[in-house]
């Protein structure tokens, strides 16, 4: 029986946790199905992990990942940014399944105040929520709206109370069919930190992209399915120097003559050992810190609209593009 490589790298993305395993093992994982979909300047991946020997193995619970890809998310103009939303719309939608009248609870995580973890809460404000407007009107179902609630419960480090407890209280009381949880991420690279959208039927455990993980939002914690958003928008030093090392003995093999053995040496250590080394390097200089792109903030608050019109278009069954995008505040 196989067991789990216990890796030190850190990710979020389940992709990358197949990676991990193939660069270890050179084989693919039993039990994990893939498939890759190039859709213009979008690589759309879908991980389904189907046993739960699989699921040990990537440190991931049985389920769906689908990633959306693309380095232009970066610096995304408006065709883009529309071209995403609805690709993410339609991934949603097939993991929500054909319910015309539902009921969702949108929750953002992360912390308003720290920009690397500000996407949960900066999507909330984007949401189209429409519970009070069924309450006020005192309707049950709607052709063209769905009943969408939304709250953004803050960080322990502030409220005082787990956000799971928070979560499960509302969950209790507003009794929605599903709930879309929206959260920061980490990556092993950082050509995908910005740059990718995962969604996963897995749920989600709060603060996971900072490393500070809590109690999981899930079906067997909240009674209801949770769907998981999520964005790599840190990579920790120790990846990223490990990254540019990669890079540097890349260079330096191809442009050299002299000394080629050795940079070939080099390249042939496996990934959580350079990762290693680097860290035990770092460790005493307190140095092995998170680290976000300097152009954080516009990245992020496009990346919530991209996510929040998802969300609108893919539970909203009257709303479509050209209405998301006048709802933009």
């Amino acid at each position: 029986m196989e067991e789990r490589i216990e890796l030190q790298i850190r990710t979020d993305l389940a992709m990358e946790a197949r990676e991990l395993y193939q660069e270890e093992k050179k084989q693919e994982i039993q039990g994990v199905a893939v498939e890759q979909e190039d859709i213009k300047d979008v690589t759309i991946t879908r991980v389904e992990v189907l046993n739960d020997e699989a699921a040990k193995i990537m440190g991931k619970p049985k389920g769906s990942y689908i990633t959306l890809e693309s380095g232009a998310l970066r610096r995304a103009d408006a065709d883009l940014k529309d071209e995403v939303s609805q690709l993410l719309a339609k991934e949603l939608r097939a993991l929500v399944g054909n319910k015309r009248h539902i009921k969702a609870l949108v929750v953002g995580l992360g912390n308003w105040n720290v920009t690397p973890d500000a996407l949960g809460p900066k999507v909330v404000s984007k949401v189209f929520v429409t519970r009070h407007l069924f309450q006020f009107y005192k309707k049950d179902k709607d052709d063209d709206l769905a009943e969408i609630s939304a709250v953004s419960p803050g960080v322990m480090g502030t409220t005082g109370v787990e956000t799971g407890e928070i979560i499960k209280g509302i969950v209790d009381n507003v009794r929605p069919d599903i709930v879309i949880a929206v959260d920061a991420l980490a990556s092993r690279k950082m050509e995908r930190v910005n740059a990718t959208i995962q969604i996963s039927n897995t749920g989600i455990s709060p603060g996971s992209g900072l490393g500070n993980k809590r109690k999981a939002l899930n079906q067997e914690n909240l009674g209801v399915p949770v769907i998981a958003i999520g964005v790599p928008t840190v990579v920790d030093a120790a990846t990223m120097t490990n990254d540019t090392i990669s890079m540097v003995i890349e260079a330096f093999t191809r442009q050299s003559n002299k000394g080629t053995e050795f940079y070939k040496m080099l390249q042939e250590l496996k990934d959580d050992e350079k990762y290693s080394l680097i860290r035990e390097i770092l460790e005493p200089y307190n140095a092995n810190v998170m680290v976000t792109p300097k152009d954080i903030d516009e990245v992020v608050l496009n990346l919530s609209q991209i996510i929040a019109n998802g969300i609108n278009i893919a539970l909203h069954p009257g709303i479509d593009l050209k209405d998301v995008n006048r709802y933009i505040h």
